[in-house]
Formats: structure tokens, C-alpha cells, sequence
């Protein structure tokens, strides 16, 4: 058994430890908003948090969220109220979409560590997270506008 937290409910599983986490989230919880990409850890698609850092969950064992919280697309808000959310809505990011979670995980991370991101702090960060449609300047725009910082991204 494998005891977690996700989006803070609590899981109980039994589940083989070595069970990339992404399938445990998305076939044992039923929270598919976390997307399998590549398999290998190289576009970001699968990432979510755990403890508050941006893990790649498709590579991920389940035994590493062991004890610990998973943070899910899902469990950003409920209602699309969170600022990134709002600012990903705002700067028509999405095109297909398909990468659109992992990359809202890991700018939540960035706007947490860093709340005033330059362009620089937010290419580094983002490095990873491929989106095949190519919105790399919206998503920077939306990080932007979600951390107020307009000026630099253009958004406004």
C-alpha cells in the first residue's frame, strides 16, 4: 500500500511501487488532466508537483510520492480561478492544448519561487515543456500577467 496525498485528498493504493506515477493519477484516481507526452521525461506534458516541486510523473515512480503531496493540474482551483489559469484564458494560450497542464504546473512552481519573473527567468524555467503549436510567446505573456508584471511580457 502507498499512501499519498492528492490535490489534498488522501490515497490509499495498492499499487507496485515502481508504477510510474502519471498512471496511478490518471488510471487509479481518475484525474486525466495530466497528459502522457513522451514517456521519457523530455516534453513536460506528464509534470505535476509534488511537495511543491515540478516532477515529470510519467518517469516518476508512485513510491516517490510516498507520504507526500501531489499536486494536479485539477488541484490548482477548481473553477479556473487561479491567476495563471485566469491569465492562460486571457492570453488564448492554448491551441491543441495537449501540453497546456504540465506547462501550468511548472509556472506555478516558477511564480512561487520567483513571483516577478524576467524573460529569462521564465525561458529557463519553461525549458522542457514543448508545446507542438509553438504559443511559447502567450505562455510567456500569461506568466507574465499572472505574476502583474505587464510590462515586461506585453500583456495588457
Amino acid at each position: 500500500m502507498i499512501e499519498f496525498s492528492v490535490n489534498k485528498t488522501r490515497a490509499n493504493l495498492d499499487v507496485d511501487p515502481s508504477t510510474p506515477l502519471l498512471w496511478v493519477i490518471r488510471d487509479h484516481l481518475g484525474l486525466t488532466g495530466t497528459k502522457y507526452g513522451c514517456g521519457i521525461a523530455q516534453c513536460g506534458a506528464c509534470t505535476v508537483q509534488i511537495d511543491g516541486q515540478a516532477v515529470r510523473s510519467c518517469v516518476a515512480p508512485v513510491s516517490r510520492a510516498a507520504g507526500k503531496e501531489v499536486t494536479t493540474i485539477e488541484g490548482l482551483s477548481p473553477d479556473l480561478s487561479q491567476p495563471l489559469q485566469r491569465a492562460w484564458i486571457e492570453e488564448d494560450v492554448p491551441q491543441c492544448g495537449y501540453c497546456q497542464s504540465g506547462q501550468l504546473m511548472s509556472a506555478a512552481v516558477l511564480l512561487r519561487e520567483k513571483p516577478q519573473p524576467t524573460d529569462d527567468d521564465i525561458d529557463k524555467a519553461m525549458t522542457g515543456n514543448i508545446c507542438r503549436c509553438g504559443t511559447y510567446p502567450r505562455i510567456r505573456k500569461a506568466i507574465h500577467r499572472a505574476s502583474g508584471n505587464v510590462a515586461k511580457g506585453g500583456a495588457r
